[in-house]
């Protein structure tokens, strides 16, 4: 299939549904690309290559993925009887028991699981070098990191091994990648999807799954097939008007549109990631929106700081929760000293403590949200500076304290994190060094409808789809 790669997941399900290609003939090629260039990028660590060729013979369920080739991050999900270790030795040897309810979803909407893509140790860093599967590589540059946690995902799209990836995001883990290889990234309001069976809740609603794509229609679509709580589940959010994928069709009409090129704390911003805003705000602009300069005045480093309590907490609570089977607790040798440190943190505080933390976030959530309320969308940097090299992220490092200090770069990903609003990384931007640079756009509390017809008119006015990392040279 020489166009493969030209193709986004709808389609290639396309494809399948007019009979001009089969399901086997997509899995072939998606396992014909990881093995050319899996030895260069480390994006898949596991594969299911003999299952992934018996499912594409049988009869598939008719959605909108039919006999898409797709993979699962190494994190959370569970694919039943796949491994599921969140690269971590502590988990060596786990198979998920059953699936996620999203699973479940996708494998409704037809996608065929041909593997398991590289992640950061149980997601904590925005880099992908975790120690238990070596580094994943950046398609558009040696020596670059793809972003984490979602690294391995973002590689393998943007080297067009599938068209289509999961991806989770609790601090900046799909925007984040997705910036740095140069695709669409997208996480939901709060609430949006189920993290059933195994969870209610986690991080308070700013834990988010979804994926990474090379289109909106396709990211869209994504959002259509495993959307929706489940009974019970601690957060509702409104259904949407219609289909998300049908609002791609749908023009936004004039909006108010803030933006902003600087650090809540008057922190350095790349000049490359400022031209990158500036001139996607000016392409707006340009578009019919009404676009004003806005900066954020909130005290991101306090509302990092109490994040980072509250995940330290609940980090430990898995842990301790998973031991029994396991068969036993974690121990400094199973896990790096990042995470041990985090463990150990989250173990340390009190109810009283944790409640409280809890409840500042809710209040952080209600600013960071007010701050910009005036806005039908808002512009900001995804990350505030372009990829950086491996090494920077250490989970070596024990002093967790020292580690979270360097998650700066990420200020405009925690935030909205932590605020529940949806936003989405665009890849507007390339270096003049050949590195991709995403903007990131925020909608309004449970909003993804006027993002996505955003991101689509932007995508319409300047197509990125076509733009092909060094690494597919010959692929």
């Amino acid at each position: 299939m020489d166009a493969y790669g030209s193709y986004d997941a709808l389609g290639l399900a396309a494809l399948v549904k007019s009979g001009e290609v089969t399901p086997l003939e997509l899995v072939e090629e998606a396992i014909s690309r990881i093995e050319a260039l899996n030895p260069s990028l480390n994006a898949v660590i596991y594969r299911n290559f003999d299952d992934a060729r018996r499912r594409a013979t049988e009869e598939l369920p008719a959605g909108p993925f039919q006999g898409v080739p797709y993979m699962i991050k190494e994190l959370a999900t569970m694919w039943e009887g796949v491994p599921q270790t969140n690269s971590s030795r502590y988990f060596k040897g786990f198979v998920a028991p059953a699936d996620s309810e999203i699973s479940a979803r996708l494998k409704r909407a037809g996608v065929i699981h041909v593997g398991n893509t590289n992640a950061p140790e149980f997601g904590w860093a925005l880099t992908t070098e975790p120690e238990m599967y070596g580094r994943t590589n950046n398609p558009w540059a040696e020596g670059i990191s793809p972003g984490g946690s979602s690294g391995g995902s973002a590689a393998a799209v943007a080297a067009r091994i599938l068209p289509i990836a999961e991806a989770s995001d609790a601090a900046g883990s799909i925007r984040g990648p997705a910036s740095q290889c140069g695709l669409v990234g997208l996480k939901p309001s709060r609430g949006r999807s189920t993290l059933a069976p195994g969870q209610a809740d986690f991080f308070y609603g700013a834990a988010h799954f979804l994926c990474v794509s090379r289109t909106v229609r396709d990211t869209a679509a994504f959002l259509d097939v495993t959307s929706g709580e489940l009974p019970g589940d601690p957060y509702n959010t409104p259904p949407p008007a219609r289909p998300w994928l049908e609002e791609t069709q749908v023009q936004p009409g004039r909006l108010r549109i803030g933006f902003t090129v600087a650090d809540p704390h008057g922190r350095p911003v790349h000049p490359e990631v400022a031209t990158a805003v500036r001139n996607t705000a000016k392409l707006l602009e340009s578009l019919g929106q009404h676009v004003e300069e806005h900066d954020m005045t909130i005290d991101a480093d306090a509302a990092w700081k109490t994040y980072n309590r509250i995940t330290a907490v609940q980090t430990a609570m898995v842990y301790d929760s998973v031991a029994p089977f396991i068969g036993h607790t974690v121990t400094p040798e199973e896990v790096s000293p990042t995470i041990f440190a985090i463990i150990e943190r989250g173990r340390s505080l009190t109810g009283v403590e944790h409640s409280t933390d809890v409840e500042q976030q809710r209040l952080f959530s209600r600013a960071i949200a007010s701050d910009i309320a005036a806005y039908d969308v808002f512009l900001a940097p995804t990350l505030t500076q372009p990829p950086r090299p491996f090494g920077f992220w250490d989970m070596s490092e024990p002093d967790i304290d020292a580690y979270n200090a360097k998650w700066t770069d990420a200020v405009y990903l925690y935030l909205f994190n932590i605020s529940g609003q949806p936003a989405m990384s665009l890849p507007m931007h390339w270096s003049a060094d050949g590195l991709p640079i995403g903007v990131q756009i925020v909608g309004r509390p449970t909003d993804e409808a006027t993002l996505i017809r955003v991101a689509a008119q932007l995508e319409a006015a300047q197509p990125w789809i076509d733009r092909l990392p060094p690494i597919c040279a010959g692929v």
